[in-house]
């Protein structure tokens, strides 16, 4: 490169010896004083993340163009504006090791676990129950090769058995499965948690912020692009749903706690492993769910966007109030 021509600029400059002086007096003054902090989040329970609260908007356009053709899903519109204010979020799904510690200082029985009423019954079912029989839970059971599976009722069954211990019916356990997200609840057991632990459920509204981590109007939790740099970011379904998972990343059912990587305010499994349940609090959808129904967020293990494109921050769902399902978990909230 040639050398560039010598300027004035470029020549040392001679500073009186007072002025000099009085630039070093300044300098030594302003370096002892301390640099302005950043804001920083205050200290708060073990396991939360602070959320700083604000104004986003909430929602989708409730239609995607995919690979297997548009999808819609009219119960995310229409985009909203909506303000939450500043609180503290669970950095994971509620897991069995913690519902097990509150169960055991409780002894309380989960919806699933207790036994059924047959006055709840409609009166022509009552006779097919059989005496004590459970509540039980909704469990998935994946369609041999060359079953049957045009809709939902191919792949759940209502299971007797099924519960927080044996998410999957009889058979099926959590040993071993301490820091996976607990499930087959429902809205009534996750708020008797939440009461336990001091804390609350959130609202969708605040959920949906929490999950966005501040990357507004993206598609997803961490972006718009599903696998960024081939990395699989959240546990949903792999290969032909609802017969053959490749599990390519990892997991056919749920994974434990914090297996990927965590959003902007550091919240793992905001997509995919279990749906969680919400609060309705105050939204202006066009299509809400029945009046009785627990909205829930952040889709499943069992997402495949050739059928449930959901493991995005604006997806919804809903359980009823006596459905808990193999793929439902939670998350608290604390103000």
């Amino acid at each position: 490169m040639a050398q560039a021509r010598k300027s004035s600029r470029m020549r040392p400059i001679m500073i009186a010896r007072p002025a000099l002086a009085a630039l070093a007096a300044f300098l030594l003054a302003t370096s002892c004083e301390p640099a302005p902090s950043s804001p920083v989040a205050p200290t708060g329970p073990a396991g939360m993340r602070w959320i700083p609260g604000g104004t986003f908007n909430m929602g989708s356009p409730g239609s995607f163009k995919t690979l297997f053709g548009p999808k819609s899903y009219p119960e995310e519109t229409p985009v909203q504006q909506q303000t939450v204010g500043p609180f503290w979020m669970d950095e994971t799904e509620v897991t069995n090791r913690q519902f097990a510690a509150f169960v055991a200082a409780t002894g309380y029985l989960t919806v699933a676990e207790r036994k059924i009423d047959p006055l709840s019954l409609p009166e022509d079912a009552r006779a097919s129950i059989p005496h004590d029989s459970l509540s039980g839970g909704i469990v998935f059971v994946q369609p041999a090769a060359g079953a049957r599976a045009a809709d939902f009722h191919d792949w759940w069954r209502l299971d007797p058995k099924a519960n927080w211990r044996h998410p999957f019916g009889e058979g099926s356990s959590i040993a071993g499965l301490d820091e996976h997200p607990v499930v087959c609840l429902t809205m009534e057991d996750a708020e008797a948690f939440a009461k336990w632990a001091g804390k609350r459920l959130p609202t969708e509204a605040e959920w949906e912020f929490a999950a966005r981590g501040g990357l507004q109007g993206a598609l997803y939790t961490w972006g718009d692009e599903f696998k960024p740099n081939d990395q699989w970011m959240a546990n949903s379904w792999q290969g032909d749903f609802p017969r053959t998972n490749t599990s390519e990343d990892g997991f056919v059912l749920t994974a434990p706690a914090r297996t990927f990587p965590p959003n902007n305010f550091g919240l793992y499994d905001m997509a995919g492993n279990v749906w969680e349940l919400c609060h309705r609090g105050t939204t202006t959808y066009t299509e809400q769910f029945s009046p009785t129904a627990t909205p829930t967020r952040g889709g499943s293990f069992l997402c495949h966007v050739s059928y449930c494109m959901r493991y995005r921050p604006a997806a919804r769902q809903s359980q009823e109030p006596d459905s808990p399902t193999c793929h439902i978990g939670f998350r608290c909230v604390k103000d």
